[in-house]
């Protein structure tokens, strides 16, 4: 019985997982937007919401315990500078899964994970 076990193992070692769990929530606070498959979209989700509300707080420590998992001062200062800013009011549900349908190749479930405050840069032209 698997009772009382969270998370996912998604045929993956631990460090396997860990590692690409970094890349993809640095990615995710880089780009605001990711495409994945929707059990990884679910992991890294709660990951995601972790390090949002590090930010929020705000403090040393917890730009410290940011650093330690997202490993880019680049990405740290923009999710401590600019991101956190977008959710000061809000109390969790921080990002957002779009279901996307299925992968060609392998038929795998795909998803859009992405910042609940995206917004796609979209040029409107006009007719004139």
């Amino acid at each position: 019985m698997r009772h009382r076990k969270s998370g996912r193992k998604l045929g993956r070692t631990s460090s396997h997982r860990k590692a690409m769990f970094r890349n993809m929530i640095t990615s995710l606070f880089e780009h605001e937007r990711i495409v994945t498959t929707t059990p990884k979209a679910k992991e890294a989700r709660r990951l995601a919401d972790k390090m949002i509300t590090l930010a929020k707080k705000g403090d040393l420590h917890s730009k410290r315990q940011a650093l330690s998992f997202i490993r880019s001062k680049d990405v740290v200062a923009k999710l401590f500078d600019v991101i956190h800013l977008q959710f000061a009011d809000r109390n969790g549900g921080y990002t957002r899964i779009i279901q996307t349908g299925v992968r060609q190749g392998d038929a795998a479930a795909m998803a859009i994970l992405e910042l609940v405050g995206y917004q796609e840069n979209i040029e409107v032209q006009s007719d004139n």
